[in-house]
């Protein structure tokens, strides 16, 4: 973590260690946590849909154990492998200052990594830490005539997030990569955004957003913005598209590689 804050200042990450409070299932396989206690208000200055990072303690340990961070030498000191957690990189659904909770949704895959293992196993009063930048905020999106947004399942917080902020006179398209039709959920976004739902049955191969995409048709004469957030290859392909073939600018589409197939999520650049 290496970005410093729109106001110019160093950034500052607040760890926080929340529990359990509730499970809701909004799919089959697309679960919401609700985490609760007072370090949520850490993070009331950061900007909704933003990622952030979970740690996940190991089976049997009911603590958190972050790193600690070595001033001289810059670089943090892991706890004993026994109970060092599992980091991983999450985009935070919503924060209900109030109530002292945070939400984070959940793409489900079985047992398959160790977040949707966690994710689905936990229960009430469980611990999970949460980190992020607690001094930096950041626009999702540049105001635009209209836009496109795709993803996969990984994707869908953020995005659902971007859709509740758009002006009500918004107009564009959405695609969303799931597992399969089951997986359809209500969206609350602008009369003049469409949303399309994407089939998929093996995520993370011949992702179906590519090909969508270079099939649009794009309005002309008018300002667009994109937001990408999928599978890498998924990623790199559609980023290639809008920049080397529609010549679109750095400012007109942010792209975020969320996963790679067959890579853990350490080693992916949010």
């Amino acid at each position: 973590m290496s970005r410093e804050s729109q106001t110019g200042e160093a950034p500052v990450a607040g760890n926080a260690i929340l529990t359990v409070s509730k499970k809701t299932y909004l799919t089959p396989n697309y679960l919401r946590i609700t985490l609760t206690g007072e370090d949520v208000q850490l993070f009331k200055d950061c900007t909704i849909g933003v990622n952030n990072k979970i740690f996940i303690p190991p089976a049997g340990i009911s603590e958190i154990n972050f790193p600690v961070l070595d001033p001289e030498a810059r670089n943090f000191i892991w706890p004993d492998a026994a109970v060092c957690p599992v980091v991983r990189t999450f985009t935070h659904r919503g924060i209900d200052l109030i109530k002292n909770e945070l939400y984070i949704d959940f793409a489900l895959h079985g047992d398959k990594g160790p977040a949707s293992s966690w994710a689905i196993r936990s229960k009430t009063g469980d611990k999970l830490g949460v980190a992020m930048w607690i001094n930096r905020t950041e626009d999702l999106y540049v105001p635009a005539e209209w836009y496109l947004l795709a993803g996969d399942a990984t994707a869908i917080p953020v995005i659902s997030v971007i859709l509740e902020s758009l002006p009500a006179e918004a107009k564009g398209i959405v695609y969303l990569e799931v597992i399969g039709p089951g997986e359809v959920m209500a969206l609350k976004k602008p009369e003049g955004i469409q949303i399309e739902w994407l089939n998929n049955s093996i995520a993370g191969t011949e992702s179906p957003l590519p090909e969508k995409i270079r099939t649009l048709q794009i309005p002309e004469n008018v300002s667009h913005f994109s937001y990408i957030a999928a599978e890498n290859s998924a990623v790199k392909a559609i980023r290639n598209y809008l920049q080397k073939e529609l010549k679109w600018n750095s400012i007109e589409y942010r792209a975020y590689s969320y996963w790679k197939a067959g890579v853990s999520d350490d080693h992916v650049q949010h």
